[in-house]
C-alpha cells in the first residue's frame, strides 16, 4: 500500500495533503537530511553544532494554513538560497509561538563556505518572525542581546515574554572553558538552560547541566519542562587501559591553571567494580524529564519521578547486604506497567492540562525518533501513581524490524482540537545513508503527519500534511562538494494560536520547619537571602538523612546517626551516617593530551572547595573534605555554590560513602532548598513513615554560626 501511495501523481498527493484540515496554522521547518546520527542536527545530543558536517544548509521556516496552503517564510524575508549553498545559506530549527499567537522565536544558522577548503565558524542564533497571517508581510529579526559567540538553540517564551533557551556558552562565560564536553563521549554540548531578557540583555543561567539540557517549554502551570541528559558516572573516556584519549586534569578552572600530575575522580562509584569489591559498578546514561521554576529554582525530576517509576532494571549499590536488591520492575510493586528509557521532545496537551506527550528513543541510530508515549503529571500528581501510556507499539522505540513496527516518530504536537501531529518516517532500520559522503541518500524521511487509529489499540501515522517539499542543493563540506536532490525532512511542527499566559513560577515560600529554625537562631530570612545573593551562594537543608523512599531498596536504607535518630526498614545491616559530603562539578578534565590542551573541558566531580561556602559553613572536625555534620535529628544544612552542577553523598564516620545522589542539581543565588530526606519520600518511607517535618537542628546551628561570623556585615542596597 505504501508503494501504491508513492506512485500517486504529485497533483493527487497535493490534493490529499490539502484535504487534511487543521484548526489553526502550523509552523514547521525543513532540513536537508543528515544521515549521520552522531552530533548532528537530528541527534539526541550534541545537536547544536553548526558546522557543515553537522547541519546541512538548504532548509527553511514554513507555515501551513488550515486549508493546506504552504508559505516559505524565510524565503519571503530574504533568507536562504537555492542550488549552491554559499554565504547566504541557512538552516532553521526549533520554532516556538508566543502566547499572543502573532510571532514566534526560532533558531537559524546563516552561512556556508563559498569556496572549497574554507573552514569558517558558524553559530546558531535566535530570531523572531512576525507577519504569520495570510496576506501579512513577514518580518524576521535577530533577537537582540543574545550571546553572539555561542550556539543558541531550543528557544521558548517564558510568561513575561523573556526567552529560555539552551546554549553552549560556558557556565561563567570564560572562553578558556569553551566548549564544555559531555560526560559520555566527551563531545561538545550545551551547558544548560539560560534565560534572556532581549530588551535589557539580562542573561541568567537557570540550570547547569554537565551533559546538556534540551527542548524547554513552559507548561500551563508555569513550570519549565525539559529533557536533561543525566549521565552522572565516572569518565569512560579516561578509565580505559592506557588512557587512549589522553585525558588529563587541570588543577582548577582558572585560565592559568597548571596541569595536574594525574587523574582524579572520586564520585560516584567506579563504572566497573574492582575484583573482590563489595561496591558494585555504577553506569548511568538516560535522558529524563525535568522541571524548573521560571527563576531557575526548584530543579527536580518531573514530579519527583525517577528510575523506579520508569525503568525495568538497575543494580544495587553494594553486593554484601541482603537487604539491598536489584530493581526489577515486574516484581517491584510499582503502579506504572510500561517502562521507558528516555523522554524527548515533551509537549503538553492543550485539551488536558498536565497531560504530556513525548518520544522514547534510543540515543543513537534513529535521529531522536522512536515511540510516542503519554503521561499525566500535573503538579498535584504523586509519582507513585503516574502511568506511562504507549500510544504506538513498543517496537517503535528501537531500530529492529518487527511486524507491528509502524516507523519512527518525533516532534509530537497536540492541536487545540486534540488531534496529534508528528514528524514520522516509515524507516525501521538503524542504517540511514544509502548513498555516499558526497551524495547522501537517506532512508529516514521525516514528514509531518496527522496520527490516526491503527491496529491493536495503538495510533499510527496517517496522511501527510504536505505533498512533500523537494530541493536540489550542493555545498562544500568544506573539502568535498556534496550534492542532494530530493525530499527534505519536515520537523518541529507547532500550532500558531493565542494561548493563556501561565503564572510565572518562582521559588516557593520557605516551609514551616525551616522558618522555625530561623526564629530560634534569631536570624531574619531576608537578611540571609541577601547575603547569599551577594556571595553567589545557596543553602541546602535536609531534615532527616535517615529517611528514604520505600521504593529505593538499591541503596542502604537502614540508617542511623551515631547517638541520634535511626530509621530501620527491616532487619540486617545497619549503616551509621555522620557526614553529608557536597560534590561540585568542576570543568577541569581535558582530553587530547597536555601538548594540545585547548580542546575544551569535561565536568568532573570535586569535593566542595568554594571559598565563600567553606568560610561560612559549620566546622566539621574529622569529617571528609567538603562535608557538613549530620546532627542527632538526622539533619544537615550547608551553604553551597550556585549556578554550578552539584551532587552529594552521606558517609560513615570514617568518610566511607553510604548513600550517593544520582543526579546533578543546580541552585540559584539566594535559593534555600529544603528536602525531607535523602531520596525524598513520595508517600511513605522504608519504615512506613511520612516525610520529615522536624525543625532541623543543623539549620539552627548553621544560622547561629553564620550570625556570629557575619553579625557586623554591611549589605548593599537593592538586593532583596
Amino acid at each position: 500500500m505504501r508503494t501504491t501511495f508513492w506512485l500517486l501523481p504529485l497533483t493527487l498527493l497535493s490534493a490529499l495533503a490539502q484535504a487534511q484540515t487543521t484548526p489553526n496554522p502550523i509552523l514547521f521547518v525543513t532540513q536537508v537530511p543528515v544521515p549521520v546520527d552522531f552530533a548532528a542536527v537530528g541527534s539526541t545530543f550534541a545537536n547544536h553544532i553548526a558546522n557543515m558536517n553537522s547541519v546541512y544548509r538548504g532548509g527553511d521556516l514554513w507555515i501551513r494554513y488550515p486549508n493546506g496552503t504552504l508559505r516559505n517564510l524565510t524565503a519571503e524575508a530574504g533568507f536562504g538560497m537555492n542550488g549552491f549553498q554559499g554565504a547566504n545559506a541557512i538552516a532553521v530549527r526549533d520554532p516556538h509561538v508566543h502566547w499572543n499567537g502573532t510571532k514566534a522565536v526560532f533558531s537559524m544558522v546563516v552561512g556556508a563556505p563559498p569556496q572549497q577548503f574554507q573552514v569558517l565558524s558558524f553559530r546558531w542564533q535566535l530570531y523572531e518572525v512576525s507577519g504569520l497571517g495570510q496576506g501579512q508581510q513577514v518580518s524576521i529579526t535577530l533577537v537582540p542581546n543574545q550571546p553572539t559567540q555561542f550556539n543558541n538553540v531550543n528557544p521558548a517564551y517564558l510568561s513575561d515574554g523573556s526567552i529560555v533557551f539552551a546554549s553552549d556558552r560556558p557556565r561563567n562565560g570564560a572562553l578558556h572553558l569553551y566548549p564544555q564536553h559531555d560526560e559520555y563521549e566527551s563531545t561538545a554540548t550545551v551547558t544548560g538552560l539560560w534565560r534572556l531578557d532581549p530588551a535589557t540583555g539580562a542573561l541568567k543561567l537557570l540550570d547547569h547541566s554537565p551533559s546538556g539540557d534540551f527542548d524547554p517549554l513552559v507548561d500551563s502551570f508555569g513550570r519549565v519542562l525539559f529533557t536533561r541528559w543525566d549521565h552522572l558516572q565516572r569518565d569512560q573516556q579516561s578509565d580505559q587501559a592506557g588512557n587512549p584519549n589522553q585525558s588529563f586534569d587541570w588543577v582548577s578552572e582558572e585560565a592559568n591553571a597548571a596541569i595536574a600530575p594525574g587523574l582524579t575522580e572520586p564520585f560516584p562509584e567506579p563504572r566497573v567494580a574492582a575484583v573482590g569489591s563489595t561496591v558494585n559498578g555504577h553506569r548511568f546514561n538516560n535522558f529524563f524529564p525535568w522541571q524548573l521554576a521560571q527563576d531557575g529554582t526548584e530543579a527536580e525530576f518531573l514530579n519527583h519521578l525517577g528510575r523506579h517509576e520508569f525503568h525495568t532494571y538497575f543494580d544495587r549499590a553494594f553486593n554484601n547486604d541482603a537487604n539491598l536488591v536489584e530493581f526489577i520492575a515486574e516484581v517491584s510493586g510499582r503502579t506504572n506497567p510500561n517502562a521507558i528509557e528516555n523522554l524527548f521532545q515533551i509537549v503538553e496537551d492543550p485539551t488536558q492540562p498536565g497531560r504530556y506527550l513525548g518520544i522514547d528513543a534510543p540515543e543513537f541510530d534513529s535521529h531522536a525518533a522512536g515511540q510516542l508515549v503519554r503521561l499525566v503529571a500535573p503538579p498535584s500528581a504523586n509519582p507513585d501513581d503516574i502511568v506511562i501510556e504507549y500510544l504506538t507499539p513498543r517496537s517503535t522505540f528501537g531500530t529492529a524490524p518487527a511486524a507491528d513496527h509502524s516507523g519512527h516518530y518525533r516532534n509530537p504536537l497536540v492541536l487545540s482540537d486534540g488531534s496529534i501531529v508528528v514528524a514520522h518516517t516509515t524507516a525501521q532500520g538503524g542504517v540511514d545513508n544509502l548513498g555516499s559522503p558526497t551524495a547522501p541518500v537517506p532512508s529516514y524521511r521525516f514528514r509531518i503527519k496527522l496520527m490516526t487509529t491503527g491496529t491493536g489499540g495503538f495510533l499510527t501515522a496517517g496522511a501527510s500534511l504536505t505533498a512533500g517539499i523537494n530541493k536540489t542543493v550542493n555545498w562544500w563540506d568544506p573539502d568535498q562538494m556534496v550534492s542532494y536532490t530530493g525530499e527534505l525532512w519536515e520537523l518541529s511542527p507547532v500550532e500558531v494560536r493565542a494561548r493563556t499566559v501561565p503564572p510565572a513560577s518562582s521559588e516557593p515560600a520557605t516551609a514551616g520547619p525551616e522558618l522555625s529554625a530561623f526564629a530560634t537562631a534569631g536570624v531574619a530570612e531576608s537578611t540571609l537571602r541577601r547575603f547569599l545573593r551577594q556571595q553567589n551562594l545557596g543553602l541546602i537543608v535536609v531534615r532527616n538523612n535517615t529517611h528514604r523512599d520505600k521504593a529505593d531498596k538499591q541503596q542502604p536504607f537502614n540508617l542511623r546517626v551515631p547517638g541520634g535518630v535511626q530509621t530501620v526498614g527491616s532487619g540486617g545491616t545497619l549503616y551509621d551516617i555522620a557526614h553529608f559530603q557536597l560534590i561540585q562539578g568542576d570543568q577541569v578534565r581535558g582530553l587530547g593530551g597536555s601538548a594540545s590542551p585547548n580542546l575544551g573541558r569535561r565536568v568532573v566531580s570535586r569535593f566542595l572547595h568554594e571559598p565563600a561556602a567553606l568560610a561560612n559553613n559549620l566546622p566539621n572536625a574529622g569529617g571528609p573534605a567538603g562535608s557538613a555534620p549530620i546532627f542527632p535529628d538526622g539533619s544537615t544544612a550547608l551553604f553551597v555554590p550556585t549556578q554550578r552542577a552539584l551532587s552529594w553523598q552521606t558517609t560513615a564516620p570514617n568518610g566511607t560513602p553510604v548513600v550517593r545522589e544520582r543526579f546533578w542539581l543546580t541552585l540559584q543565588p539566594g535559593e534555600i532548598r529544603e528536602c525531607g530526606g535523602c531520596h525524598g519520600i513520595n508517600r511513605t518511607g522504608q519504615a512506613a513513615q511520612a516525610a520529615a517535618t522536624n525543625t532541623p537542628q543543623a539549620l539552627t546551628a548553621l544560622l547561629q554560626n553564620w550570625s556570629a561570623l557575619n553579625g557586623g556585615l554591611m549589605f548593599a542596597d537593592g538586593l532583596e
